[in-house]
C-alpha cells in the first residue's frame, strides 16, 4: 500500500513540475479528424474581357472562359484558351458582299493552330448553329470548314497557299476574304483566290466573324464587311 502512495506521489510531482507535460499528452491523443481541414483551393478563371458588342461561342460548351482581348485602332488582339467563334449580332454578310481582315500571329505554337474568319452564321447561340469558315494557320496552309450543328465539315482539307507567309519567329500577317458575288463565294489570300464554290454550298446570308483556334496570340486588323452595289 505504501508503495502505490508513494508512486501516485511521484506522479504527480512530475506533473507539477512540468505543467506543458500533461497538455502535451492531451493534444497527441487527438484524432487526424479533430485537427481542420485546409481550405480546399478552387481552379482560377480568366476574366472575360470581350469588347461591347462582342460575344462568343466555344466548341465545347463547357469550356472555362478564358479568353483576353485587346483592341487598339481598328485591331483586336485575341489571346485564347479554346477554340471556338467570335461574333457580333449585328454583323451581317448578305446578298453580294466582302469580308476581309489581316490575321498576324503574335507567338508561335507547338502545333500549328488555325484562325480565319466565318460567313452564314445561323443559331450561333443555340446546339443547331451553323457556318463556314476560312482559315489559315503558319506553316502556309488554308481550310474551309462547315459546321453544323457543331459537327464541322470538311469542304477543303489543309492545303498549301504560295501567297501566303509563313511564320518566321516574327510578326507575319496575312490578309484573307470571303466574297460572295452572284451564285458563287470566293475565298482569297493576299487578293488571290484559291477556292470558289457554289453559293448554296456556303451557307445562305447570316452573321460573319472570326474563329479562332486554342493556345493562340493572334491580332486581327482592319476587319470589315461591305456590300457591293
Amino acid at each position: 500500500m505504501r508503495q502505490i502512495l508513494a508512486a501516485f506521489w511521484a506522479l504527480g510531482a512530475i506533473a507539477c513540475s512540468n505543467p506543458e507535460a500533461g497538455q502535451q499528452a492531451t493534444a497527441a491523443q487527438q484524432t487526424p479528424a479533430a485537427q481542420q481541414a485546409p481550405a480546399k483551393q478552387e481552379p482560377a478563371k480568366s476574366t472575360n474581357s470581350l469588347p461591347d458588342g462582342w460575344k462568343v461561342r466555344f466548341d465545347t460548351p463547357s469550356a472555362a472562359d478564358a479568353v483576353r482581348v485587346e483592341t487598339g485602332d481598328d485591331s483586336l488582339t485575341f489571346t485564347t484558351g479554346p477554340e471556338g467563334i467570335y461574333y457580333k449580332t449585328d454583323m451581317k454578310a448578305e446578298k453580294d458582299y466582302n469580308l476581309t481582315a489581316t490575321f498576324s500571329q503574335l507567338k508561335p505554337t507547338p502545333t500549328p493552330q488555325p484562325y480565319g474568319l466565318f460567313v452564314a452564321g445561323e443559331d450561333l447561340d443555340k446546339p443547331t448553329a451553323r457556318y463556314t469558315a476560312f482559315l489559315i494557320r503558319s506553316d502556309g496552309k488554308y481550310q474551309i470548314v462547315s459546321w453544323n450543328a457543331a459537327a464541322p465539315k470538311v469542304v477543303v482539307d489543309w492545303t498549301a497557299a504560295p501567297q501566303m507567309r509563313e511564320l518566321k519567329g516574327v510578326k507575319t500577317s496575312n490578309s484573307i476574304s470571303i466574297r460572295a458575288l452572284q451564285g458563287a463565294v470566293h475565298f482569297l489570300i493576299s487578293d488571290k483566290e484559291v477556292h470558289q464554290m457554289p453559293r448554296a454550298r456556303a451557307g445562305a446570308d447570316g452573321v460573319a466573324g472570326i474563329r479562332i483556334g486554342s493556345g493562340l496570340s493572334v491580332q486581327v486588323d482592319k476587319l470589315s464587311v461591305k456590300k457591293f452595289p
